[in-house]
C-alpha cells in the first residue's frame, strides 16, 4: 500500500507542476460543493458569517469492534481570513469495554491564499485539552499540541485536490508497565496524505483518500517504539440544500493497514451549514 500512497503523492505535485503557466490566470469553475475530506482536511475557511456543524462517525471491525464519534462546529472570526473550530468526540472501544468523552481540541486556522490563488493554503493550529479518561485509552492524560498545513487545488471542472502534512506532540505521557512502574515519555504523530475529490454533480461528490500515519507509543517495557499506519478510504457525499440550509451527507469504507493487520470499516459523515 506504500506504492499506492507513493503514486498518489507524486501524482499530485506533477498536477501541480504541470499547472504552474495559470499562476497569472485565475481561472473561473463552475460552483460546487467543497466540504472538507473525511480523512484529508481542505483548505477552505468558512465564509463570512457561515457556521458549519460537522458529525463524523467510524466504525472499525477487527480483532476488537470500535466506534468512535466527533462533532466539530467552525467559525469564522471577524472574516474568512481567520477561524475558531473545537472538537469534542466519544468513543466506544476494544468492544463496547471502554467507553466515554475523548480528548477536545481548540483549532485556529488562517487563510493564507484565497480560493483563486494558484494554490489555497490554510495552516492550522490545535490545542489538546486532556479531557479524555487515560486509563481507558480515552485521553493522553496530558497538554497536546498539533500543527497541520491542508493545501487545495481545483485543476479543473471536474477535479479538486486536497494534501495535509500535520505534526502531534504530546509531552510526558504516562505509561505503566508490568512491573507497576511508571514511565513518562514525549510521544509524537506525523501525518501526510492526500485526497482526490471528482465533482461529478454540482451536489455529488466522489472521493478517493489515501494518509499514512507515522507515530510513537510506549510499549509494555515503557520504552518508545514507532508504528506505522495507511488509510485508504473511497467514499462519496452529497449535498440537500433546503433555502438557506445546506445538509451535506456521506459515506466511506476505509481500509486500515498497520503492521500484517488489515482493518476494514465504515465512515459516516454529516454536515450542516448556514448562515448566522
Amino acid at each position: 500500500m506504500k506504492k499506492v500512497f507513493t503514486l498518489l503523492c507524486l501524482s499530485a505535485i506533477c498536477i501541480a507542476a504541470s499547472s504552474q503557466n495559470e499562476i497569472d490566470v485565475k481561472p473561473r469553475y463552475p460552483k460546487a460543493i467543497e466540504d472538507n475530506s473525511y480523512f484529508i482536511e481542505e483548505a477552505y475557511n468558512q465564509e463570512d458569517r457561515v457556521v458549519q456543524h460537522i458529525n463524523n462517525g467510524k466504525y472499525t471491525h477487527g480483532s476488537s469492534k470500535d466506534f468512535e464519534y466527533s462533532f466539530t462546529q467552525e467559525w469564522p472570526v471577524f472574516s474568512q481570513k481567520h477561524q475558531f473550530s473545537y472538537t469534542i468526540g466519544y468513543s466506544s472501544l476494544n468492544s463496547g469495554q471502554m467507553t466515554g468523552f475523548t480528548d477536545v481540541m481548540l483549532n485556529y486556522r488562517y487563510q493564507l491564499t484565497g480560493h483563486d490563488d494558484f494554490i489555497t493554503l490554510s495552516p492550522r493550529v490545535s490545542l489538546i485539552l486532556p479531557t479524555g479518561n487515560e486509563d481507558k485509552g480515552l485521553g493522553n492524560g496530558v497538554l497536546g499540541y498539533q500543527f497541520n498545513l491542508p493545501a487545495s487545488k481545483r485543476i479543473s471542472n471536474s477535479f479538486v485536490l486536497h494534501a495535509n502534512v500535520g505534526y502531534t506532540h504530546l509531552p510526558y505521557v504516562k505509561t505503566i508497565d508490568l512491573n507497576n512502574v511508571t514511565y513518562k515519555n514525549t510521544h509524537w504523530i506525523i501525518n501526510a496524505g492526500g485526497s482526490a475529490i471528482w465533482l461529478a454533480t454540482d451536489k455529488l461528490n466522489i472521493m478517493f483518500e489515501a494518509l499514512h500515519i507515522v507515530y510513537s507509543e510506549a510499549d509494555i517495557s515503557g520504552k518508545t517504539a514507532t508504528h506505522g499506519q495507511t488509510i485508504i478510504s473511497p467514499g462519496f457525499r452529497y449535498a440537500i440544500d433546503i433555502k438557506n440550509l445546506q445538509i451535506v451527507p456521506g459515506l466511506a469504507i476505509p481500509v486500515v493497514f498497520e503492521g500484517s493487520e488489515q482493518l476494514f470499516g465504515a465512515f459516516f459523515y454529516v454536515s450542516f451549514e448556514h448562515p448566522f
